[in-house]
């Protein structure tokens, strides 16, 4: 059976606490404070949280909605691609979490939920959050870009992304591990993978000047060997969240199956023209949702707050 590359079913956290998290902005150089906009921050967010809802409902793609509980609270809740992920064969993860104000929103009743509402048979859990009590993490879907086709797991290595942590869920998965270095403007590693790399059924978005240039040409051999087209971004683009998209599966009446790329607004308007192009040949649907907010006080784009659901 042909292995999926893309979900048809994502797990969403509506937020009850949004805000600035001073713990994951020493890591995290995409997260901005905003004194003008953190009082309104978590009723704005909620109100992207919704249109970007709606909008993936409206492509067909099934949404389950989970409501945050307000105690304690949780700036980052929005981002549950960090602590789970649910994959083709039944396996549910669970990883650990570098900000100790992140760990509570590893709820299980969320995981029960979009289980029974999205109809995913847990047939065995990974669990990797003891790896916190010895400051170790992997943080999920950001930690790890995955080729589920051709089973390679790409990791930019980072405080919050660690190397034998990802030889571990490479080997526990059944997929080769291929990590590399990242800096950004300033010099620094960028925080999660999935910041300058998505990977779609038909297109690879890589940012490809933020990998160390030890790593580059590994990577990218890499990448263009999957047979897909590889479109590159620059620091800029990747800077407005242009590399944290994510390519989803519906089904259209017209198409059948069918794919859909989501990106932020930001991302959209950072792209050039050519790029787009190359992006719109690659898919069957762009969809760009406005998520201001979102990406300046949680430092977190659209992909980040999509945990894909893969119902075998």
């Amino acid at each position: 059976m042909p292995r999926q590359q893309c979900a048809g079913a994502v797990l969403m956290v509506k937020p009850a606490a949004f805000g600035y998290n001073p713990e994951t902005a020493a890591t995290n150089q995409m997260q901005k404070l905003s004194e003008e906009v953190e009082p309104l921050a978590n009723e704005h967010a909620r109100a992207e949280f919704a249109t970007l809802v709606r909008a993936l409902e409206s492509e067909g793609i099934a949404v389950c909605v989970m409501e945050d509980t307000p105690a304690p609270a949780k700036p980052d809740a929005v981002f549950p691609n960090n602590w789970v992920s649910f994959h083709e064969d039944g396996t549910l993860v669970l990883y650990p979490l570098q900000a100790p104000n992140r760990r509570p929103e590893r709820r299980p009743e969320a995981v029960a939920i979009a289980l029974e509402r999205l109809g995913f048979r847990a047939r065995r859990t990974l669990d990797l959050t003891h790896h916190e009590s010895t400051g170790r993490f992997l943080e999920g879907t950001g930690s790890l870009v995955l080729d589920h086709v051709n089973r390679v797991a790409y990791a930019a290595l980072s405080a919050r992304t660690h190397p034998a942590l990802v030889e571990e869920w490479a080997g526990a998965m059944g997929y080769e591990a291929l990590t590399f270095e990242t800096r950004d403007t300033s010099g620094k590693p960028l925080y999660h993978t999935n910041v300058l790399l998505c990977i779609g059924a038909r297109l690879i978005v890589v940012g490809t000047q933020s990998i160390a240039p030890g790593d580059r040409a590994r990577v990218l051999e890499r990448l263009k060997a999957s047979g897909r087209e590889v479109i590159e971004l620059r620091p800029s683009e990747v800077s407005r969240f242009a590399g944290n998209m994510l390519e989803l599966a519906t089904w259209d009446e017209a198409l059948g199956d069918s794919h859909v790329l989501v990106m932020s607004a930001g991302a959209r308007a950072a792209l050039s023209v050519d790029t787009f192009a190359r992006l719109n040949a690659c898919t069957d649907t762009t969809l760009a949702v406005p998520l201001p907010t979102i990406e300046l006080l949680g430092g977190g784009g659209v992909r980040c707050m999509l945990a894909e659901v893969f119902v075998a």
